[in-house]
């Protein structure tokens, strides 16, 4: 019988969640990086965005959710029906995401799609898989080339919300995301003491008023 491999323990995050906005039916909060959205089986693992706002807002619930080394923009309802409603939003494409990141090397052109499916593979991986994945579209737009190190700040649209999405279609156009452990190379990784992606804005209707919300988290980096 194989041993069991050793739980990943998430690092401690010492920074706090700030509330960008709130009202009686939700927030716009900016999680810091190395937070899990939501904890983990193992009892290390409970420190997290809804483990820290529930104690504040007991009726919080997670909309969405970002990886733990991802910082930003994120969406919570405060009650079931404004999840429900929220909830449509996002698998009807209806809501807007937009990430800023730091990609190694100088991306040739200013503007892009990348359009490959993505499946899961051994966890954690997911993988870029043409017969089984599902759609996975990211749109980018080089916001300016860097010398030191050499890397590409983009702007980035998804159009679909897969998981580790703009991790690995930035590894499969040859220019993975600076620190990043899971698809980088070990020298993009070392370049950055964190995953350099944050969530810069999100775009909804808000699902009382109607109104469209554009929520902005100006970048770390």
């Amino acid at each position: 019988m194989q041993p069991q491999a050793d739980p990943f323990i998430v690092p401690l995050c010492g920074d706090k969640i700030k509330i960008i906005y709130q009202d009686e039916h939700l927030l716009l909060i900016n999680k810091p990086s190395i937070l899990l959205s939501l904890s983990g089986k193992h009892p290390l693992n409970k420190d997290s965005v809804h483990f820290r706002l529930v104690k504040d807002y007991p009726s919080a619930t997670m909309v969405h959710r970002l990886d733990f080394g991802t910082s930003g923009i994120m969406l919570v309802a405060l009650n079931k029906s404004v999840n429900a409603h929220l909830t449509k939003q996002f698998q009807t494409r209806s809501v807007v995401k937009y990430y800023t990141a730091l990609l190694q090397g100088h991306l040739e052109n200013d503007e892009g799609v990348i359009e490959l499916p993505i499946a899961k593979d051994e966890f954690p991986l997911q993988k870029i898989c043409h017969l089984s994945g599902k759609e996975a579209v990211s749109y980018y737009q080089v916001i300016e080339r860097l010398d030191k190190p050499l890397a590409t700040r983009v702007l980035f649209k998804p159009l679909t919300g897969r998981t580790h999405q703009l991790r690995i279609h930035s590894r499969e156009i040859g220019h993975p995301i600076l620190g990043c452990d899971l698809y980088a190379s070990d020298e993009a990784f070392h370049l950055s003491p964190r995953l350099m992606l944050h969530a810069s804005q999100l775009e909804f209707d808000h699902p009382i008023s109607g109104e469209r919300i554009k929520g902005v988290c100006p970048c770390p980096f």
